[in-house]
């Protein structure tokens, strides 16, 4: 479903009633599948487009070295040439979207935790855009990436402070960059906005998390 110029969530129903031929009421709607949450419009709007996902869509022939490099396409029957009127032009710059690593989960609230001001690891759950993910006896997801790494933006509104990288589904914000942040390091009563990428080598940050963290 499109819910924005170029923006897709995929949903799955989890019922469909057939009302007419070529008609369904579909119920129990599972929105936000394969990583596509941050395309969720609430409420969906209304007249978007929808295309069904089965075996009648075909796939574009785009290698990953086409990535971000624009086409031209001209669409039309396949049974007329592609000079003919009835085929229409069609501009295209892939992205990759479908090889984002999707957003992080779980992030750890500081105040689940006994802490005093000082050093804070900022924790959370990986994801993984593999099919075996969904396989719930397994220790983990696969890693589904070259290699696993992250950045945490530490947000002041809509402007970024600091940067913190890491490799693990872990990182520490330390008590001297908080004070030279914040004045001071961060306690109860305190708030702290981030937003969480993983890295893919390819085609770079994936669906951003953002959260606010309470103290």
């Amino acid at each position: 479903m499109e819910s924005a110029p170029g923006v897709w969530e995929i949903v799955q129903a989890g019922a469909a009633e057939l009302l007419a031929p070529g008609r369904y009421r579909l119920t129990r709607l599972l929105r936000g599948q394969r990583g596509t949450e941050g395309a969720m419009g609430n409420p969906a709007p209304a007249g978007a487009r929808v295309v069904v996902l089965d075996d009648s869509l075909a796939s574009l022939p785009i290698a990953e070295a086409d990535l971000e490099l624009p086409w031209n396409w001209r669409i039309g029957p396949a049974s007329r040439p592609v000079s003919d009127e009835t085929y229409v032009a069609q501009a295209l710059t892939p992205e990759g979207v479908g090889l984002r690593p999707f957003s992080v989960a779980h992030v750890d609230q500081p105040w689940r935790r006994p802490r005093t001001p000082g050093d804070l690891t900022i924790r959370w759950a990986r994801r993984s855009r593999a099919l075996a993910a969904d396989n719930w006896g397994a220790v983990e997801v696969p890693l589904a990436e070259e290699l696993e790494a992250y950045e945490v933006e530490i947000l002041d509104g809509a402007a970024v402070k600091r940067i913190l990288s890491t490799a693990t589904t872990s990182a520490l914000y330390a008590a001297a960059p908080q004070t030279a942040d914040w004045g001071a390091p961060l306690g109860p009563g305190d708030n702290l906005t981030i937003r969480i990428f993983q890295l893919s080598a390819l085609v770079g940050r994936g669906a951003p998390k953002t959260v606010t963290l309470t103290f």
